[in-house]
């Protein structure tokens, strides 16, 4: 019988560090990039492909409030939520001996307040564990560390190359932690900060470590709330090419469409569609296609539905740079980048999501980067890309699971756009729109959702 891989997320504590003895509402149900630390850190594991379910331990004031947040959010492999102890030592216990042994093969804890654990850190622990009994995850320390006595003076400046920062999740076989569990409770042992401590103290097994990542955050102090809405804002993704032979082997039989498809980016996105054998449709001013437009946009996509029966890929990449200080602008030149940058966006995927939702697909609208710090010159162009990742950050939360809407990011990329504004630039310097192109269809076919999608 196959076991399962549990992640047990410590959701009980009061963060007395966070200011003050806070039971009634702990910084885990805070709120950052519109929803709780706890929502965050418990999508990160559901959404995780290796980890069958999920138990949550709470503490006894908050549990109502926790559970009321874990079901308007219909998490499908929660599947206890447990109360906590007095000490996270305690609170660990409970929900590992909530595991059963016939069942459970691997148990992931992690702390509720860790929202941006990676897949790449819960992929490579699972793994991990298929060899080691006791698997930690650390970073390397950036700072010195010194040691002081009672009198606050340096006795000790050891070097940091042995000393690393340990983080969450710590993963285990199940059989193994639960004995360290209960030697400590037969010594009355409760001094640890965290269950490798245990194995430690009893020698029950080496503990391997995996890296971390500086991104991994505990939220800790209310500075660090800051730096979490922060790293939510600027979330992103960077994407290794695939064989452009496999992409397209993918690709076969999907029905694409693809707006600006005449031009840069979009042009070599509709080839590579095109040789693959997909259905794809293009629209776009080379076909007097206006995507500002709207009942004509709804129109096409109407049609493109009623002849193939569903829209598995939507892209739409057609934007407006202008460059001029903000004084210089028009009202209709400001009016026109709005209207094709953003407003044309969001009325495209309004109407893709009407013909996805029941079926699934996937949407790429594009981005730059200057949406992380507006450009002196073109500030209408920057302020709308920002706007985008903003959209799809919003949107990728509404549907989900169903449909996957991520902003691709390319860095200086050769296109006729570009060569507009900036005129000629060394070729080494620039992105060939086909390898965006590809990386952008790869991003498509992924199941990522969500996303900033560096492309450099």
């Amino acid at each position: 019988m196959k076991k399962n891989n549990i992640a047990i997320i410590l959701s009980s504590g009061i963060g007395s560090r966070f200011g003050g003895d806070n039971n009634e509402f702990p910084k885990q149900l805070m709120k950052v990039a519109g929803k709780s630390l706890l929502e965050h850190t418990i999508e990160r594991f559901e959404r995780n492909k290796n980890i069958d379910e999920i138990i949550v331990v709470v503490s006894k004031k908050t549990k109502k409030i926790q559970e009321k947040i874990i079901k308007n959010n219909n998490f499908k492999k929660i599947k206890k939520i447990i109360i906590g102890g007095n000490t996270r030592q305690e609170s660990s216990r409970f929900g590992i001996f909530a595991c059963s042994e016939r069942k459970v093969g691997k148990i992931l804890i992690h702390d509720a307040v860790r929202p941006f654990v990676s897949d790449d850190i819960i992929n490579t622990m699972i793994s991990a564990l298929d060899i080691y009994d006791a698997v930690d995850v650390a970073i390397p320390l950036s700072d010195t560390i010194i040691k002081v006595n009672s009198g606050n003076f340096i006795v000790d400046i050891p070097k940091r190359v042995n000393f690393k920062r340990g983080q969450t999740p710590q993963g285990f076989k199940l059989k193994i932690i639960k004995k360290a569990h209960k030697l400590a409770m037969r010594e009355n042992f409760f001094e640890v900060t965290d269950d490798c401590g245990l194995i430690k103290k009893y020698n029950l097994a080496k503990i391997f470590v995996i890296n971390g990542s500086d991104e991994n955050i505990k939220i800790t102090y209310p500075i660090d709330l800051h730096i979490a809405d922060k790293l939510f804002q600027l979330k992103n993704l960077k994407i290794n090419i695939s064989d452009e032979k496999k992409i397209k082997s993918k690709l076969k039989n999907k029905n694409i469409v693809i707006f600006g498809h005449s031009s840069g980016i979009g042009k070599d996105i509709f080839r590579i569609c095109k040789s693959s054998g997909s259905k794809v449709a293009g629209y776009s001013l080379s076909n007097d296609f206006d995507i500002t437009n709207f009942k004509k946009v709804f129109a096409v996509i109407k049609e493109f539905v009623k002849k193939n029966g569903k829209i598995d890929i939507l892209i739409s990449t057609p934007a407006i740079l202008l460059r001029k200080k903000l004084i210089d602008f028009t009202l209709e030149e400001i009016d026109k980048q709005i209207r094709v940058n953003y407003f044309a966006q969001v009325n495209i995927v309004k109407e893709a999501i009407k013909n996805m939702s029941k079926k699934g697909g996937s949407i790429a609208l594009f981005t730059s980067s200057s949406y992380t710090r507006g450009r002196e010159t073109y500030s209408i162009y920057s302020s709308t890309k920002a706007a985008i990742v903003n959209f799809v950050q919003a949107v990728s939360e509404e549907v989900f699971p169903q449909i996957n809407i991520n902003a691709i990011c390319p860095s200086r990329t050769k296109t006729p756009m570009r060569q507009n504004n900036f005129g000629k630039e060394d070729p080494k310097t620039l992105l060939s729109s086909k390898k965006v192109a590809l990386i952008t269809l790869q991003s498509c076919l992924s199941g990522i959702t969500g996303q900033v999608v560096n492309i450099k």
